[in-house]
């Protein structure tokens, strides 16, 4: 199964679709390819609806909810990279995953919040290129309030 085709069935059984790629905040590129290296910048959680998911994991949303702003952080990765090289077939593997959580003090979840996106990567490019090494942590504010900010690193494809 392709990685478009594992996408196409995790966007069906959850019952949403891909967010379109989201707009940069600032005087920077989404992403950027050097060789078969492709980097994107921190993406904001933006949900189906087209809703910032804002809040500080601990205090005024739930661990759960910031796993959830994980997901759908991720889903704007995937919306950018798909934009960007016209398809997900042409990752050839998730190299590194750094996540950001807007944190209360005292709040140690950073891993199981940034777990959102990690899954997702999993399911969608399998265990084996989904999977990479991955940095979690903490921050008392992030860009528009943001839950969370995920940036990845990804090796591609030689192919065209």
């Amino acid at each position: 199964m392709t990685h478009e085709e594992r996408l196409q069935l995790w966007l069906e059984k959850n019952g949403v679709r891909l967010p379109p790629r989201p707009e940069p905040k600032g005087l920077y590129r989404p992403v950027v390819q050097v060789g078969t290296w492709l980097w994107t910048s921190g993406h904001l959680p933006v949900d189906s609806t087209g809703e910032l998911i804002r809040g500080t994991v601990g205090a005024d949303i739930t661990e759960e909810r910031g796993r959830e702003a994980a997901v759908w952080a991720g889903l704007g990765i995937l919306a950018s990279v798909r934009g960007y090289l016209g398809s997900l077939d042409r990752v050839k593997r998730l190299i590194k995953l750094t996540g950001l959580v807007q944190s209360a003090p005292g709040f140690h979840g950073q891993p199981s919040v940034i777990n959102g996106c990690s899954q997702l990567f999993a399911e969608v490019f399998g265990n084996d290129c989904g999977i990479g090494v991955r940095t979690a942590f903490g921050t008392p504010t992030l860009p528009l309030g943001a839950a969370v900010e995920i940036e990845a690193v990804f090796e591609l494809t030689d192919s065209v």
